[in-house]
């Protein structure tokens, strides 16, 4: 960032581990030419010392509204009207959701609410407070409130967890800031399909299967994460929509594969991670099938469903980058390869759903990533893992595979 003199920062600092990285940050705004002031929250002091950025800055730093000496003079409304710019990092669940509902009861949501400065925030939490419904709310509303979000980023967190949350690192808020931000999947348009499709066999009964769209979800969160802009197609399954992810819900195949085609029409990267039932009922009865004292034995007709994730890949025109998921209980290298050749695909991610703890229903999981590299099939083993971070492995590596594509 090139300096900038003259201009004012008020860098408002949250409750937060990530609160030690704003030390460096407030050093970095300095050597880029901002003239910085510092509002801490009360349970940011437990976290960093006021005095260590009194130091990097030269400026005392507030941390209460009901500071009889600053507040002689209204001072909490003259700092609103000196900055150019509020930055917040780390932002906490909590003060986002202060924030969203237009809270002022203490001195940084004050300012805020007293400022008609630009303002920015880093948010910092937990990958299940990230993901939380309530937070991708006050997200929601924070960007139409005009709040630049920069960040979560995705990776390991203090609290052992894996996935989006993390506090954007120094730099990279900086250029956040001057809007040079770019994210590995910057703009990418990716569509994720998740969870299991259920086949009607009456009003009452279908075919499905045990897939939890654990997978799927984490996936979307993760290439949020990274910077696309992301469709989730969803069967039907008990998980809240990630946060910054546009969710199409479905229950058939034949939904499902309408929905994927669609969609299909603009997009760059088609992963096929539902659980997509095989077959369905040839003709699903209209009213409930009733059981019969005189049978010990039903016939139903069965019939395939259509091959999704084969069809996205036969595409003459609009073609994006495919990745399906391979599922096995046996031979997972071999039917992986299988699949991979035989459908066209891109890339393949076989995991064995038969190993006690992964898979369906898990919060972890192990895969082969396979992929073709002119006559040759490459693979990247996974070994087991949290789902988010195995998801982000498979859109790390999809991304050298499609760089080369996506910017000819």
């Amino acid at each position: 960032m090139s300096a900038l003199p003259g201009k004012r920062i008020l860098l408002g600092i949250g409750a937060g581990i990530a609160a030690y990285k704003s030390a460096h940050l407030a050093r970095l705004l300095k050597q880029a030419g901002f003239e910085v002031r510092v509002v801490m929250t009360e349970g940011a002091q437990a976290f960093i010392a006021p005095l260590t950025l009194q130091a990097l800055t030269g400026e005392a730093v507030r941390t209460s509204l009901l500071d009889p000496e600053a507040e002689a003079g209204m001072g909490h409304i003259e700092l609103a009207r000196w900055a150019d710019r509020i930055l917040i990092a780390p932002a906490t669940a909590d003060l986002m959701a202060r924030l969203a509902h237009g809270q002022a009861d203490d001195l940084l949501t004050t300012l805020c609410l007293a400022s008609h400065a630009e303002k920015f925030m880093a948010p910092a939490m937990n990958q299940a407070m990230w993901s939380h419904p309530a937070t991708a709310r006050n997200a929601r509303q924070l960007t139409e409130d005009g709040w630049h979000l920069l960040g979560p980023d995705s990776g390991d967190q203090a609290c052992g967890d894996v996935g989006p949350g993390r506090m954007l690192e120094p730099e990279d808020i900086m250029a956040g800031l001057s809007g040079a931000v770019k994210r590995p999947a910057e703009g990418l348009k990716v569509v994720i399909t998740a969870g299991p499709t259920r086949e009607a066999l009456d009003p009452v009964r279908y075919l499905s299967n045990h897939s939890s769209g654990k997978m799927g979800y984490a996936l979307a969160t993760a290439a949020v994460a990274l910077g696309a802009v992301v469709h989730l197609i969803s069967g039907p399954v008990a998980l809240p929509t990630p946060s910054g992810v546009t969710r199409h819900d479905v229950e058939s195949a034949d939904d499902m594969l309408a929905a994927a085609e669609r969609l299909a029409d603009d997009c760059d990267l088609f992963i096929g991670c539902a659980a997509v039932a095989d077959y369905r009922a040839e003709a699903p009865a209209e009213h409930k099938l009733k059981k019969r004292d005189d049978e010990n034995a039903m016939t139903l007709r069965l019939v395939k469903n259509p091959d999704i994730i084969a069809r996205i890949a036969a595409r003459d025109a609009r073609r994006p980058f495919v990745i399906g998921f391979a599922a096995e209980t046996r031979d997972l290298e071999r039917y992986g390869r299988d699949k991979l050749t035989r459908k066209q695909l891109d890339m393949v991610v076989a995991n064995d759903v038969s190993r006690a703890g992964l898979g369906f229903g898990a919060d972890d999981n192990a895969a082969v990533l396979l992929w073709r590299d002119g006559d040759a099939i490459d693979r990247d083993p996974q070994p087991p893992q949290p789902k988010s971070r195995l998801a982000e492995a498979i859109l790390r590596r999809a991304l050298t595979r499609l760089a080369p594509l996506h910017h000819a």
